[in-house]
């Protein structure tokens, strides 16, 4: 739960919001307050996409979906305003975390735990079911684990027998790693394709991995269908059942009453002393709106459209949030922006690279074929770990061009799937909150990925002119190996890595030569362009640069 930004709206409907609850694909969603004090999620599309009949007539769909399902274990629809834009629809609101939030934060679930997951989700998708519906989107994000037992979210691609697919030619609908293999060969939805998708949950759940490993989003879906999910170590009975779940064949997969049946469980989910804890890790409702108040909502530029977008930044209580939002391959929108936030690699933002290889840094160690990123040179000194401040190698020969709004080299390796990053000045910013003379620079990971090995990642400014042995600028420009000045490595994995990490310029970077610590220049001390670079490093003299920014500094020296 985030709080609200300057752009949100104060209301939708009768609904005062009071937090932002996230993102997907068709819009935001929002915790609301009734007049009558009930608390509901209020999804609103987003405004560039309304002008798109079928995302409009998906997003209806969604709606009949969830009024036609009444069950204990979906929340239900409260309201909808579906006849003119803003079009949303708010449901019930239910605490508790989702399962992959639960897994990252309190690791593996028990076996018997596990077995009773799958009762009571069995016995939630006989209820779904039952309504002529298919969720074709079941995965540990959209699994409330809630009071009453799980929930099952996000009803966005669900659909009913007879009903037509929204989906574009060539693209199955789903998650890689949890849609099932007819989905992704033949498009071929049914109830079976959620009890894959349930196994895969479960298996998950169980051992806290991705259940047919990471990288790119093809070669996952390649493993669904012609590989074996990872269940190693997993209790025998229980990777037995979640075999059974997954098998290729939708003919052999159990059905929910077999499911509940197979796990002769006796005690029910919500008395698990497992799951118990679970649930109390539910974020605390905010009695009063929490926005920025004072800075005017500005107009949303017309953004791609293909895919789920990503999120603004939620920067940290010292200041506002950028609210410009960018989708590409290293694409820059406009120059007189607030903040760009890019999400690399592109294509639609679903996370594959051109050629269906894994993008370095997201290899899974079982996948040989998956190179594994930069290796230390041979001839370095400095011992193998996790590397500190990364030091001049002689490989720094990024420059960023402000007419072009690019620069002249793209990065040494590709950059981790669905990594964002940000760039903001205090020209640059609408909120006025970012001081004179700052620059913050953010990055994150959009979705989540669990268990992956470190991935550190430390950032070089360089200003517009050649730095001498001093940091100082000389006279001549920065189209060098010069190395600028770089902030402490981070590992991109640690802790929830879909949380924005922002860093400072000047205070977070210093120059770092001959063993001697100096700070890093004032942005007026060389006013004009200076190169942001986002490194990958596995030592702090074995790095490779991932991706090349920049930004104007129009500060001159004062007298």
């Amino acid at each position: 739960m985030d709080a609200l930004r300057a752009q949100d709206p104060a209301r939708i409907g009768a609904y005062v919001l009071l937090a932002r609850l996230g993102a997907g694909g068709m819009g935001q969603v929002y915790l609301g307050r009734s007049p009558g004090g009930r608390l509901v999620a209020v999804k609103v599309v987003r405004e560039e996409i309304t002008e798109h009949p079928e995302a409009l007539a998906r997003f209806r769909r969604e709606a009949e979906t969830v009024r036609a399902v009444r069950s204990a274990y979906t929340a239900n629809l409260i309201d909808a305003g579906l006849d003119a834009a803003p079009y949303w629809i708010a449901t019930e609101y239910v605490t508790g975390p989702t399962l992959a939030r639960a897994v990252r934060e309190r690791g593996p679930f028990l076996a018997e735990t596990c077995r009773r997951l799958i009762a009571a989700m069995a016995e939630g998708l006989a209820s779904v079911h039952a309504y002529g519906v298919t969720h074709r989107d079941l995965k540990p994000q959209n699994v409330l684990l809630a009071a009453q037992g799980p929930q099952l979210i996000d009803f966005g691609i669900a659909r009913g027998a007879g009903q037509t697919a929204l989906t574009q030619d060539g693209q199955a609908p789903g998650t890689p790693g949890y849609t099932a293999p007819e989905v992704l060969a033949r498009n071929e939805v049914g109830d079976a394709a959620d009890i894959f998708a349930l196994g895969a949950t479960v298996a998950y759940a169980a051992t806290g991995r991705a259940p047919f490993g990471v990288g790119d989003g093809a070669a996952v879906s390649y493993r669904a269908v012609h590989g074996e999910i990872d269940i190693v170590g997993v209790e025998p009975g229980l990777a037995a059942l979640i075999r059974e779940c997954v098998a290729k064949d939708p003919a052999r997969r159990p059905d929910p009453a077999e499911l509940i049946r197979r796990c002769a469980v006796d005690t029910a989910l919500v008395d698990d002393p497992f799951y118990q804890p679970l649930v109390a890790m539910a974020d605390v409702v905010p009695d009063t709106p929490r926005r920025p108040y004072g800075a005017t909502p500005p107009a949303i530029h017309e953004l791609p459209t293909q895919g789920p977008p990503p999120s603004v930044p939620t920067r940290p209580a010292r200041r506002g949030t950028p609210w410009f939002v960018a989708t590409g391959v290293g694409a820059v929108v406009g120059i007189s922006v607030a903040t760009a936030v890019w999400l690399l690699p592109g294509n639609g933002g679903d996370g594959g690279t051109s050629d269906g290889a894994a993008p370095s840094g997201r290899a899974s160690t079982k996948d040989p074929a998956v190179g594994e990123g930069p290796k230390k040179p041979a001839d370095d000194p400095t011992p193998d770990g996790p590397p500190q401040y990364i030091q001049d190698i002689g490989t720094s020969r990024h420059a960023w061009n402000g007419l072009r709004d690019s620069c002249n080299l793209p990065g040494e390796e590709e950059p981790p799937l669905q990594f964002q990053y940000s760039v903001t000045t205090a020209e640059t910013d609408f909120t006025g909150e970012l001081p004179p003379g700052k620059v913050e620079i953010g990055y994150r990971l959009k979705y989540e990925e669990p268990n992956l090995p470190p991935y550190y990642l430390a950032v070089e400014i360089k200003p517009p002119r050649r730095l001498d042995a001093n940091g100082r600028p000389g006279t001549s420009d920065q189209n060098s190996d010069r190395f600028g000045f770089v902030s402490r490595a981070a590992d991109l994995y640690e802790g929830d890595e879909t949380d924005w990490t922002f860093l400072t310029y000047p205070d977070d970077f210093s120059f770092r030569a001959d063993g001697k610590v100096r700070p890093a220049l004032p942005l007026s001390d060389d006013p004009g362009e200076w190169t942001v670079v986002y490194h990958h490093a596995t030592s702090d003299k074995a790095h490779k640069s991932i991706l090349c920014a920049g930004f104007m500094s129009t500060d001159t020296v004062s007298e």
